[in-house]
């Protein structure tokens, strides 16, 4: 499973989001993640929109397998309800 984090520095929710990626990360053998910073790579609102083909408001946009999951709460609920995380590290 591959998880892609598109995120900027000083967002808290962006922060949160790579904390969960990085416990799976390390919970996991089959859980991998990447972070990419929007400003640093030059990636604008506009850029992220016709990826992911709707209006994009906040950061961070997270994508599982490619599919578009949303933000850090759906993140965390996609998580939850396909129970990713072992319970002895959660």
């Amino acid at each position: 499973m591959i998880t892609v984090i598109f995120g900027r520095s000083g967002c808290p929710f962006c922060v949160r989001a790579k904390d969960l990626a990085e416990r799976l990360s390390t919970a996991r053998d089959d859980f991998e993640y990447r972070y990419i910073d929007i400003h640093e790579e030059g990636i604008t609102k506009a850029d992220m929109e016709k990826t992911i083909g709707k209006p994009v408001e906040t950061v961070p946009q997270i994508f599982v397998d490619q599919t578009h999951i949303g933000g850090f709460t759906e993140f965390d609920q996609y998580v939850r309800e396909n129970e990713l995380m072992p319970e002895s590290v959660s």
